[in-house]
């Protein structure tokens, strides 16, 4: 009998996914024995020292990584791709950990919230360097459940239920559908490393590969909330608490796309002509269902849903081109996205709190006026989704559309253009009802809530990262261009 031997572990790679595990567990033992008045302050304080802690490691692996390689025997990559993915997770935490920390129904679960944001972190941290189907499946369920218990998490709230209900369950379906074509890719393959896979898929059954490509697409479409797989973003997004909807709507988002990029770069380079072209298919559908459907949206959280999706075919779009252009594309978008989608939903947050009702587009009125910081903000967010400046987003589209156009689907690039046009009408929507409709409109409830400087903290910190990435895109783009320079892209 062969003796077993363990694998020699990279505890420095596994830095940032180790901390926030760290931070969780302290939050969850101190809150048995914390009153409850001081837990919230605690959570937030080992959360914030945990997601900069994090953050922290993860740039200094991307500093002294020059290239990746496989660790754990193969099962994850230290590579600066996971890095910056990493960064970008911990960013959205920290950000979070302002927005969340005067949430109302904090109090009696504020361990429990704590925990299960650095827990989710946690799990996107090691997704993101997931090297075969086993880790990628695990990262994905570790994060996936967090998020479930997170939008159900004020219990006495029916549609935060109802939409931790929907999540799970649409959830559960997508992750079946990625495991099963996940089996397939093994059966075809014999193999459930990536770089393995890709060096079987000539061997393999094409039916079964094919097949399972096509599942695993179904999968991480889920996650990345792109059509025609989001039927669960705008209703969870609506009913999870605002805080814990802004760090889905940018974190997942990271995760989802930088493992789609990483997966299909990677494990089927072969099939590219397959996998491009499908992935075509899916930006087209979530630049139409997402603009068209956000049109007529009243909620402006369920606006901004639609939004997310509009903006998963945007993201998709530079991986769909499958070159290097087109990933050094997605992770400066991501840098922009992912940091004003925190900031917009922070900003909901307080209209939710001063009105204590859902936020709709009448009922923001007067809002830019009576708080000029934040409506002011929410404007720049707003413009700075539609693609134009001073945003980073301006210069992440024109290089999505860059990538497209060097593959040669200019018709792609026209796609996007004509849908960035349609957003327009529901993104100044927002800024016309701040700005210029009459302050009658707005609903009084009770006066305004105390100052939430954690919170203006958070969407300050916003708008720097989203003006900062236009103003110092040129080293951005160089850090993006290091991070997928050993990706073995199919195209260019």
């Amino acid at each position: 009998m062969d003796e077993f031997t363990a694998p020699t572990i990279d505890w420095a790679a596994l830095s940032p996914v180790l901390i926030t595990l760290a931070g969780a567990s302290v939050v969850l033992l101190a809150s048995l024995f914390l009153p409850p008045g001081v837990r919230r302050g605690f959570g937030a304080a080992v959360a914030a020292i945990c997601f900069v802690g994090a953050a922290a490691a993860a740039i200094a692996l991307f500093v002294a990584d020059e290239s990746g390689r496989g660790i754990v025997s193969e099962a994850i990559r230290r590579d600066r791709l996971a890095e910056l993915a990493q960064v970008l997770v911990m960013g959205a935490g920290l950000l979070t950990v302002g927005v969340s920390y005067r949430e109302p129904e904090r109090v009696e679960r504020a361990g429990e919230y704590w925990a299960l944001l650095l827990t989710a972190a946690s799990g996107m941290a090691f997704f993101v360097a997931a090297n075969n189907l086993m880790t990628l499946f695990l990262g994905l369920e570790w994060f996936s459940i967090c998020l479930y218990v997170l939008t159900a998490i004020a219990v006495e709230r029916l549609p935060g239920l109802e939409a931790g209900l929907k999540y799970l369950i649409v959830g559960s379906f997508g992750s079946a559908i990625l495991l099963f074509g996940s089996a397939l890719v093994y059966g075809a393959t014999g193999a459930i490393g990536f770089e393995e896979i890709a060096a079987g898929t000539a061997e393999g059954e094409r039916l079964f590969l094919v097949a399972g490509l096509a599942m695993v697409l179904v999968g991480l479409g889920f996650k990345a909330s792109a059509a025609p797989f989001h039927m669960w973003t705008p209703d969870v997004y609506e009913g999870a608490p605002t805080p814990v909807t802004g760090f889905m709507a940018a974190a997942t988002k990271v995760a989802a796309l930088v493992v789609t990029l990483r997966l299909l770069v990677t494990a089927f380079p072969g099939e590219e002509e397959l996998w491009t072209v499908a992935l075509a298919v899916i930006v087209c559908a979530s630049l139409a269902w997402g603009n068209l459907a956000a049109l007529v949206q009243v909620s402006v959280k369920r606006m901004l849903a639609y939004s997310s999706i509009s903006h998963a075919g945007f993201l998709l779009m530079p991986i769909a081109a499958g070159n290097e252009l087109g990933g050094r594309a997605l992770l400066y978008y991501l840098i922009a996205y992912s940091a004003m989608s925190v900031g917009a939903f922070a900003v909901v947050a307080v209209r939710e709190r001063e009105l204590a009702a859902p936020v709709t587009v009448g009922n923001l009125a007067g809002f830019g006026w009576e708080r000029p910081f934040l409506g002011g903000s929410m404007a720049l967010f707003m413009f700075g989704f539609i693609g134009l400046p001073p945003a980073g987003i301006f210069l992440g589209k024109i290089y999505a559309f860059a990538a497209v156009i060097e593959r040669g689907w200019t018709w792609l690039a026209i796609v996007g253009a004509v849908f960035t046009a349609v957003s327009i009408y529901y993104y100044v929507g927002v800024i016309r009802a701040m700005f210029m409709q009459p302050r009658e409109l707005a609903v009084a409830a009770g006066g305004s809530p105390p100052p939430d400087r954690l919170l203006v903290a958070s969407v300050a910190a916003s708008v720097v990262v989203a003006v900062g990435s236009l103003l110092a895109a040129d080293p951005l783009i160089d850090i993006a261009r290091d991070a997928v320079e050993f990706l073995p892209f199919p195209v260019g």
